[in-house]
């Protein structure tokens, strides 16, 4: 297995450095997630979204550029968004329907805002670029303080799939065509639940390095965080549109209440 070393990762830094490119990346025209394009993705996630908010307001962790956050204020819900990296924060005041959104800077644990929320959500698999399990469970446990009485927090994450890697590594193409190439770096550490990632754009014009650090959560373990924070799972389905969640599911939208909630 590879040595992982410490550097200077952030939380900020993935944003940071992608924040530039990540609607041209990630656009919901030409934007793939687990063989869906984006537009269709998105629009499912929104309209999840907004029935479970029922005209409450909500709040975004990991909220980017926001894909999903602007056309949930775009349909009269108060919209609140924190992220950890500015420049992602600068694209998202810069874009049409921005200024809808109310943004804060910080780590996404802390859930540093004022008022209480009818929908907490995190989409993306966000929740894993918190790289420890103290933050994870910090983070529900802050989620928890900020929900109404009746109130969800709601994630979307991938399954973890340990056997990608052969000898604790991973190096795949992700994305090939005439003019540019994207490679995907990956190395695994099991006992920290940790994979740091590094996508390698290589164009004629130069290579451009966008880093990735995630620590995957088993759905039982974001159960027991859950119980821990005084929260029960209501739903777990296998996409925003509802599809059973099986042992053959790739990913998971886990919704969360109180435990005490009817």
């Amino acid at each position: 297995m590879q040595e992982q070393r410490t550097d200077d990762y952030r939380p900020s830094t993935y944003g940071d450095r992608i924040a530039a490119v990540y609607d041209e990346v990630w656009s919901p025209a030409t934007g793939v997630y687990e063989g869906r394009t984006l537009g269709d993705e998105t629009e499912a996630t929104v309209e999840l979204l907004a029935a479970l908010a029922d005209g409450g307001p909500v709040l975004e962790l990991g909220v980017g550029t926001g894909r999903v956050a602007v056309p949930l204020a775009e349909r009269g819900l108060e919209v609140h968004g924190i992220d950890a990296s500015e420049a992602m924060l600068e694209q998202l005041r810069d874009k049409p329907g921005g200024d809808l959104v109310t943004t804060s800077l910080g780590d996404l644990a802390d859930v540093d805002v004022d008022g209480a929320f009818a929908v907490v959500f995190v989409v993306f698999s966000t929740f894993s670029a918190l790289l420890t399990q103290e933050d994870q469970i910090r983070c529900f446990a802050n989620v928890a303080a900020h929900l109404t009485d009746t109130g969800v927090f709601v994630l979307d994450l991938f399954v973890p799939d340990p056997v990608r890697f052969e000898r604790g590594q991973l190096l795949e193409t992700m994305a090939i065509t005439a003019d540019e190439a994207t490679l995907g770096a990956t190395v695994h550490d099991p006992v920290a639940q940790r994979v740091d990632s590094q996508h390698i754009h290589l164009r004629e014009d130069g290579i451009k390095l966008y880093p990735v650090y995630l620590r995957y959560v088993w759905p039982s373990e974001l159960d027991l965080m859950a119980r821990l924070a005084g929260l029960r799972l209501r739903d777990r389905f296998a996409d925003w549109r509802g599809a059973p969640f099986t042992a053959a599911s790739t990913r998971h939208v886990s919704i969360y209440a109180r435990s005490d909630a009817s």
